[in-house]
């Protein structure tokens, strides 16, 4: 092996970074390990047009507030650069340019192999959110080789496409501020319905300062697994996609973008719609998600739906192992700079309660009392 620390946790991003701000508060020894070439990079290699839809009061991570007034939505690489100058500004060991292959674990240890580097350890934090992986419909491959086709995790402006055409496949948050950007050049139609949209303009004087209150506080604490109705309602939060924040399907309309069914295949190298008609476009941005990318794991820790079995993060079949950063791991904003830190630090209280358990001989516990 070429390294043994007590602690490894996989992902650099606002997750990782948020556990190791709490590890290294309890004197607990880890490294964190990081796929990109530089801290924040997931962030700054997104489309450049995107911004925050929290104001940058709620984006810092714990110990460091965002540097930037409060009423303000921050670019994505403002974020990215926030993440670098956090992980700074704590001395956060953070190994870059270090992708994760496999995760396994053998003899009472784990083993984690990251190309030619191999790591053991006694306990990881998988800090990474669900969406790992672009999803792409089967039949995307049989679209004429003429078409310009790009996942939203590969879009970064209009420069990338051809003249004529674009049809953007999925209503979610990315295809609808994709839409409103391409329209400004290009003829656009834009297939599927959304998940409904939150009823205010986000960047209103009440959206900065009222709203923004009170929807944080409902994602944070009133969706949670805290409350019945948190837990009543997770598996539907889970399963559907979120509403439409910063765009409104009016604002899709002003922009003269034409709204067309679900694309259901392909006929004549051409996206096919549920209502039978063959669109003729030159270009096609797959706003369609994402899978979790977890297959580098090589434990039995995932139900039949692909996703980790645990509470609140914690991996109960394989002691040591958590999870931080996945979609309502605890609450609605367990996923967003907003919540992270909570999260991440219930699961530092639990790897610290851990070692003291195993260097005292005291009885280990699955989780400990909840952080607020």
């Amino acid at each position: 092996m070429d390294q043994h620390n007590k602690t490894i946790v996989i992902g650099g991003g606002q997750a990782g970074l948020a556990v190791g701000y709490h590890l290294a508060k309890r004197g607990v020894s880890f490294q964190i390990l990081d796929a990109n070439a530089r801290i924040g990079d997931t962030w700054r290699n997104r489309w450049d047009s995107l911004r925050l839809f929290t104001p940058a009061r709620y984006n810092g991570l714990p110990g460091l507030p965002f540097p930037m007034r409060g009423d303000v939505f921050p670019t994505k690489d403002e974020m990215a650069d926030y993440l670098e100058d956090y992980a700074k500004h704590f001395r956060l060991p953070v190994q870059t340019g270090a992708k994760v292959d496999k995760l396994s674990h053998e003899d009472g240890q784990f083993i984690v192999k990251a190309g030619a580097h191999h790591f053991q350890c006694e306990q990881v934090v998988v800090a990474m959110a669900n969406y790992q992986k672009p999803k792409l419909p089967i039949f995307a491959s049989e679209l004429d080789t003429r078409i310009v086709q790009l996942h939203s995790h590969n879009y970064r402006n209009p420069s990338q496409l051809q003249k004529g055409g674009v049809l953007i496949v999925g209503v979610g948050n990315s295809g609808a501020d994709i839409a409103m950007e391409v329209a400004k050049t290009h003829p656009t139609w834009l297939a599927g319905k959304e998940s409904g949209s939150i009823p205010y303009p986000i960047e209103s004087w009440l959206g900065r300062f009222v709203f923004s209150r009170l929807m944080r506080f409902a994602g944070h604490y009133i969706f949670s697994l805290a409350t019945p109705i948190g837990r009543k309602h997770r598996p539907t939060l889970l399963a559907r996609s979120a509403p439409l924040i910063r765009v409104k399907p009016d604002d899709l309309v002003k922009a003269s973008i034409e709204r067309v069914p679900k694309v259901v295949g392909v006929e004549n190298g051409q996206p096919l719609l549920a209502n039978g008609r063959n669109l003729y476009v030159m270009n096609v941005i797959w706003c369609t998600g994402y899978q979790p990318g977890f297959s580098w794991i090589d434990l039995p820790i995932f139900g039949k739906d692909g996703k980790p079995k645990h509470e609140r993060g914690v991996i109960p079949s394989v002691p040591g192992l958590y999870f931080a950063g996945l979609h309502f791991l605890y609450a609605m904003t367990s996923a967003t700079v907003t919540g992270v830190g909570r999260d991440a630090e219930y699961i530092a209280e639990n790897i610290a309660w851990r070692m003291f358990a195993k260097r005292t001989k005291k009885v280990e516990p699955i989780r400990t009392a909840a952080v607020a």
